[in-house]
């Protein structure tokens, strides 16, 4: 229910983007659901390959690098994936980081504060 329930905000983050901005265009609400999955798996699987094939660059930039995978990652997500579209690498790089505040702003009001702690032991 969780994981069905992240990826709803999900969606809903890439639904809301279009109308955040222009450069962005997203058909539907399916479109977007669709979007979140490939954006998902794209993050669980090769964005740490990349992270770790671009360590040198990502250490020297002090960490800013990783905005760029972001970005590339969005806008190769927009190539593939009917009904959704970016006009360019700096529109993808502004909205995967319009993507990611406002996933993790709705995380955060879903799910709240109590979620990062561990559970109290008992004594």
């Amino acid at each position: 229910m969780r994981l069905m329930l992240r990826w709803l905000i999900s969606a809903g983050a890439v639904f809301l983007l279009p109308h955040l901005f222009a450069s962005i265009e997203v058909k539907s609400f399916y479109t977007a659901l669709l979007v979140a999955v490939v954006l998902g798996l794209l993050n669980a699987v090769v964005r740490p390959v990349l992270i770790l094939l671009t360590l040198p660059v990502t250490l020297l930039t002090l960490g800013l690098f990783i905005f760029v995978i972001n970005g590339l990652l969005f806008w190769f997500v927009s190539s593939f994936v009917a009904g959704f579209h970016v006009d360019g690498f700096w529109a993808a790089l502004w909205g995967s980081v319009l993507y990611s505040l406002i996933t993790f702003v709705l995380n955060a009001l879903v799910f709240g504060e109590g979620e990062r702690h561990p559970p109290a032991l008992p004594r």
